[in-house]
């Protein structure tokens, strides 16, 4: 196995014409589906830099800034931004092209953690990631970044449910939109 791999031969672009049974009820097209399209890019994209079964192991936050019309082209680009020892980031750009005008819109930009699986069903070692451009470098500076962050979030996360004293919170709550009905006086 080679121990470094260029960026540019994880990336992968998919197009697939939005037909009308990826609708939702509101007549756009299901985030769902979309959802469904990058979980198979980014599956594509790691399984080629890593040369392994790769699975999902995270998905960082997605929001659909545009929604996405029935009859629209749709356009994901993805590759690998970061590496650690078994798991990769993998950046997804998604547009949508509207094939009779041909405007292009920016409807999401998400970012998998994928994690390496070997022959012997364990997580395996990745190959590191030979960084040929400015925005190669970028990319795996922010991927390294949001890495930490995730970390931190986790740790927050798992002390969500200790750090709380709700009977001295219950004032806090007078604010919010909502009612407390439980009587923490009894």
């Amino acid at each position: 196995m080679n121990d470094f791999r260029p960026v540019h031969e994880s990336r992968i672009e998919i197009s697939e014409l939005m037909i009308p049974s990826y609708a939702n009820f509101g007549g756009k097209v299901h985030g769902g589906y979309i959802l469904s399209l990058m979980d198979k890019i980014a599956y594509a994209c790691a399984t080629r830099h890593a040369r392994n079964y790769c699975v999902t192991a995270s998905v960082d936050t997605v929001d659909f800034r545009h929604p996405i019309e029935v009859g629209s082209l749709v356009r994901m680009y993805a590759s690998v931004n970061y590496v650690g020892n078994t798991s990769m980031e993998v950046g997804i750009r998604t547009e949508s092209h509207n094939i009779r005008t041909g405007e292009f819109t920016h409807t999401n930009t998400s970012y998998f953690t994928m994690v390496a699986i070997g022959e012997n069903g364990k997580k395996t070692l990745v190959p590191g990631l030979i960084l040929e451009e400015k925005n190669d470098v970028r990319r795996f500076l922010e991927g390294r970044e949001r890495k930490r962050l995730k970390r931190e979030y986790g740790r927050a996360r798992a002390n969500l449910k200790s750090d709380f004293q709700i009977e001295l919170a219950i004032k806090e709550l007078q604010n919010e939109r909502c009612e407390v009905a439980w009587n923490h006086n009894a």
